[in-house]
């Protein structure tokens, strides 16, 4: 599995916007085949800051992705309500198929 996180400083006018703008983008990655899960949740601390959680299956499904007409048009649309360059972590995580449950933490009544 590929995880990818990434947070991107967005410039204030474009803040309230920012998961419209990324919507068309956030949609067409959730429909590919090799698509795990993107997510994107806001920073309680600094409303100009967004982190995106994503993961791919594979190489080749991180591959396609990236190649895609989407992630093109996504890139250009974001470039334009960015302050600055985003900060990215890529890791490749041996046999694991997304989420599991957390063993150390459950439901009490």
């Amino acid at each position: 599995m590929i995880f990818i996180a990434v947070r991107f400083t967005v410039r204030p006018e474009h803040t309230d916007g920012w998961l419209s703008l990324v919507g068309p983008f956030t949609e067409a990655t959730r429909a590919e085949p090799g698509n795990l899960f993107f997510d994107w949740s806001r920073d309680v601390d600094d409303p100009n800051r967004f982190t995106l959680l994503e993961a791919f299956e594979d190489d080749a499904a991180g591959a396609a992705h990236v190649q895609s007409d989407h992630f093109a048009a996504g890139l250009a649309a974001m470039a334009t309500a960015i302050a600055e360059t985003p900060e990215i972590i890529n890791v490749n995580v041996p046999d694991q198929h997304g989420w599991g449950p957390m063993t150390e933490l459950a439901p009490q009544e």
